[in-house]
């Protein structure tokens, strides 16, 4: 018992160091791209600012997309706040596309704009931290998108109306080991959001989750990047942009390959059993629907079980509705194992299901029911299983369906009638009538 707090505490040493290690490098990287001397380029700053305004955009409204199918609400604010920082990126790409060397003053204010952004970003994702602690989900989803926004512009606002004197220049100290320490308040707050979300892996371990927690290191890399630069468009500052964009990147991949989870487990849902996990009835029918169009094509006939679960009423009552849900369950997974990979195992209804055997003949149809009923005989969990199975063979008539499962249906009832009479015939043998 004692070695798993030791493994914890060596794991957490671990991701500690290596944390500490990256963050090193970023520095150590940032350091020497100093002594690089390069002509600033304000196209490609605007370009990337433009690059990181649409993975902005796109990431937005994946995590609201996301936010209305499950009202977390990390989602709602991280979305309104990309939102806002696409807008802002966007903007400030224009400031970069008119950065000459007479250019005036007003359009010298893009690090300045850039600096707002981050902060922003860094702002809001400890807010979502603190709301999906106290507030984690959503009553209201549209009134705290619009309620989001507003409050993201406003900040926003109050933001650049505080910063609105500061001096346009990058380095406010050029030739310190840290030239431009400002960088840091964003950075400290992006480190804050990073161990916190690091405690929020522990309950949400998704990949939405795991590539907001690389973003937010990417962040502080950033931060700890601009934080070595000397002056305006200089290889450090590149280098902060370039993480700034992978860092939305894999935000945005990460996003994107949660929504695609999500979107598979409502498709699931919307064609399964909840209790089984088998194909619903739904599904059902649209599986029988390929199947008779197929057979009318090619002539070749599928053949169906209908079976029903016998004697539930009597194990509901003598052992209770649980058991019952068990013995619907353990039903369902003899069906699951015990057909073919191209066999379509559903619920039909409470006590009833179906199996679509592609491309089978009646007598192979038979066989799998003798081999279902065989393994249901020789389960040991109690109370014991047996079901009535009816069959039907669609040979590409140009039936249709419904009349497919009626012959199933009555083939199961047909079998439920000679049981009950060789059950009552068991029960009360005929006496025979001695000779005088």
């Amino acid at each position: 018992m004692a070695e798993a707090p030791l493994q914890h505490s060596r794991s957490r040493t671990t991701i500690f160091l290596a944390h500490a290690a990256g963050f090193l490098f970023v520095v150590a990287a940032a350091y020497w791209l100093r002594r690089i001397s390069i002509e600033p380029d304000p196209l490609l700053q605007g370009y990337l600012q433009i690059v990181s305004g649409l993975l902005a955009f796109v990431f937005a409204a994946v995590t609201l997309v996301r936010f209305q199918g499950t009202q977390d609400r990390i989602s709602l604010i991280l979305g309104a706040g990309f939102l806002l920082s696409g807008a802002v990126l966007t903007a400030t790409s224009v400031l970069f596309f008119q950065f000459l060397p007479d250019a005036p003053l007003r359009l010298l204010w893009a690090p300045i704009a850039w600096w707002i952004g981050r902060m922003v970003l860094a702002l809001l994702l400890i807010v979502a931290l603190l709301v999906e602690r106290f507030i984690p989900r959503s009553r209201h989803p549209r009134r705290e998108i619009a309620g989001a926004l507003l409050t993201v512009i406003a900040l926003t606002y109050a933001l650049a109306a505080t910063l609105r004197r500061l001096p346009p220049e990058v380095s406010p100290h050029p030739g310190a080991f840290f030239p431009s320490p400002q960088q840091f308040l964003p950075a400290a707050i992006f480190f804050i959001s990073l161990i916190w979300y690091r405690r929020r892996l522990s309950d949400e371990d998704s990949a939405f989750d795991r590539t907001i927690y690389a973003a937010a290191w990417f962040n502080v890399a950033a931060q700890f990047s601009a934080a070595q630069s000397q002056r305006l468009l200089d290889a450090p500052f590149l280098f902060a942009q370039a993480l700034m964009v992978m860092g939305y990147t894999v935000a945005l991949g990460g996003a994107l390959l949660d929504n695609a989870h999500l979107f598979e487990q409502v498709r699931h849902l919307a064609v399964s059993d909840p209790l089984t996990g088998l194909a619903n009835y739904r599904h059902l029918l649209d599986v029988l629907e390929n199947e008779t169009e197929r057979t009318n094509r090619s002539g070749r006939p599928f053949s169906m079980l209908l079976l029903d679960l016998d004697d539930l009423k009597k194990i509901n009552d003598n052992y209770g509705h649980l058991v019952g849900s068990r013995a619907i369950c353990r039903l369902g997974h003899v069906l699951r194992i015990h057909c073919r990979t191209i066999d379509t195992a559903a619920r039909y209804g409470g006590d009833e299901f179906a199996l679509d055997l592609p491309e089978a003949q009646e007598d192979e149809a038979r066989r799998v029911a003798s081999r279902i009923r065989e393994v249901l005989a020789n389960d040991d969990e109690q109370p014991p299983l047996s079901a009535s199975i009816g069959i039907s063979v669609y040979r590409g008539d140009g039936e249709r369906i419904e009349k497919l499962l009626s012959e199933a249906d009555r083939d199961l009832y047909s079998e439920k009638a000679r049981r009950g009479r060789r059950a009552v015939a068991a029960t009360h043998p005929r006496r025979r009538i001695p000779k005088a």
